[in-house]
Order: structure tokens, then C-alpha cells, then sequence
């Protein structure tokens, strides 16, 4: 079965040629990559995908572009001119062992299940402070993304085929959450595999710590307006004042107090532009 890839992108000029040159690499699968520009404001990432297109095979690399509407309608984009049976679902940001494809999508080949994710996922940049304090954030102590004890499926699809993909239209557009959409609209959720080891890159400025959380904020909440409340009051100022010293000291890291500051005003702002303004995009 053939693979397309599909790689949702906005001003990600830093690091979609490592994630390219990885794909490069893979061995054992027949694959397309499609790049969708979510209207980048950048030239850089063009210029970076233009030059490595002659690293791929001919026509292994397709670029697109659109108005900034956010990933789900980015990959839903790549989607609608994908060649391949299977679909995959990465990021800008995430590199892959040489294997990733194969294993990802060898339980969709052998028809035991319709879509799988990989929980082999860990932090490529570790050595960075913001990076560590976005893990410990998540009560993550080590490099790994996941728990050991993480369910064996989930909502979130990292690999699916095509032809169920298009019997329910893809992913709704809405907020940070839009993949966990095509598992409600389907009814059933992706299968872990083994192996597909693959890194993803945490936020490595206060920067990309601030505009990273307010995107991942903009979405669905638990509980609803209930559940909003409760997501502003874990983030109001003196809440992470306590929450940011005292991970501090648990996990010696002085600048997770800096961190935590950062991050809830990001969320608290993310929260009032999607709640408020209707703002689902970056």
C-alpha cells in the first residue's frame, strides 16, 4: 500500500528540513510527503522544501498553500489530493527513525486494524531548559512524551486508511484539539504499535513557550463553562506562582518558576481568544 504523508506547516522554516531529510531515510514503504503552508509569513520554509524536493524521488514531494485556517483544515487539504491508501499525520517539528513508516502503518497493511499511533515518542531537543520545563509541566520526568502505563488506544489517529478518513470528511476545524475529531466522527479510536520511534521538538525559547501554549489552549474543555473556569483559575497568576515554585524545587530546575509564568498567562489569553473572539488558528 502506498503512504501519504501529510505535514500541516506555518512559519516552521527552522525545522522542517530536519524533518524532511528524516523522512529521506525511511526503508521498507512507498510514500508521497504532501506539505501544506497554513499561510506561513515567512519565505524561508518554501526555500527549504524547494531545495530538498531533489532529495526525494520525482513527484515524492507535494507543496501547497492556503489561507491561515489552522492544521485540521491544512490536513484535511493534503488529504483531498493524497495518492496513498494510508494516510499519515506528523508535524514540522518531529524527525523519525528510519523505520517509523514501516512499523506505523504495518497493522493497516495486514488489515488488523483501520488506524494506529505510537506512543515511542520523545523530546529531540532535552538538553534545552524550556524543553525540560514543558515535560515537567506535563509531570513528565524523563525525555519520553508518554507514560508507561499509556492506554493502548486513543482518539488521535498518527496513521489511518484513506478510505475511512474520507467517509467521515476528515477532521472538524475548530482548536488545538481538531485531531481527536476524526476518532468521534468514526466511532472508534487508533490502535498503539510497536516500535515507530519518533522525536518531537518541545518549545526551546519562552517565546515559543508562550505562543505554544496560548495554541494549545484554544479548545474544547470538559465540563464546558464549568471546565473553562477551572482552566483559568489553574492558570491565574497566584496559582502558578505556588504551582511554579514548588515544581521548581521538586524537579531543581530554578527557571520552572520563570516557565510557569509564561505559560499561564499564554493559557489564560489562548482561552479568552477562542471562548471570547471565536480564534481556533494559532
Amino acid at each position: 500500500m502506498k503512504i501519504s504523508v501529510i505535514i500541516p506547516t506555518y512559519n516552521e522554516h527552522k525545522v522542517i528540513g530536519a524533518c524532511l531529510l528524516s523522512l529521506i531515510k525511511q526503508q521498507k514503504c512507498n510514500f508521497e510527503v504532501i506539505i501544506v503552508d497554513d499561510g506561513t509569513k515567512e519565505k524561508r520554509s518554501e526555500e527549504i522544501i524547494s531545495r530538498l524536493k531533489n532529495e526525494f524521488a520525482k513527484n515524492q514531494i507535494i507543496y501547497l498553500k492556503q489561507k491561515h485556517l489552522g492544521p485540521a483544515a491544512a490536513r484535511n487539504r493534503g488529504a483531498g489530493v493524497a495518492k496513498g491508501q494510508i494516510l499519515v499525520f506528523v508535524d514540522a517539528d518531529m524527525t523519525f527513525n528510519k523505520m517509523f513508516l514501516y512499523e506505523l502503518t504495518l497493522p493497516i497493511v495486514r488489515s488488523e486494524f483501520k488506524g494506529t499511533f505510537s506512543v515511542n515518542e520523545y523530546v529531540s531537543n532535552w538538553e534545552n531548559v524550556w524543553a525540560r520545563c514543558w515535560n515537567y509541566n506535563d509531570n513528565l520526568v524523563s525525555s519520553r512524551r508518554h507514560k508507561e502505563n499509556y492506554p493502548k488506544t486513543q482518539l488521535v489517529f498518527r496513521a489511518i486508511l484513506k478510505r475511512e478518513f474520507d467517509k467521515v470528511g476528515g477532521f472538524s476545524q475548530g482548536g488545538y484539539t481538531d485531531d481527536y475529531t476524526l476518532g468521534v466522527k468514526l466511532g472508534y479510536e487508533a490502535h498503539v504499535v510497536k516500535g515507530a520511534k519518533f522525536y518531537h521538538q518541545n518549545p526551546s525559547s519562552l517565546r515559543e513557550v508562550f505562543f505554544h501554549a496560548k495554541w494549545v489552549s484554544k479548545r474544547q474543555y470538559k465540563l464546558g463553562l464549568i471546565g473553562v473556569i477551572i482552566a483559568l483559575i489553574r492558570n491565574s497568576l497566584p496559582v502558578t506562582k505556588v504551582v511554579g515554585l514548588w515544581k521548581a524545587v521538586k524537579y531543581k530546575e530554578p527557571l520552572f518558576f520563570v516557565f510557569k509564568i509564561v505559560y499561564g498567562f499564554a493559557v489564560t489569553l489562548g482561552i479568552v481568544e477562542y471562548w471570547v473572539f471565536g480564534k481556533g488558528s494559532k
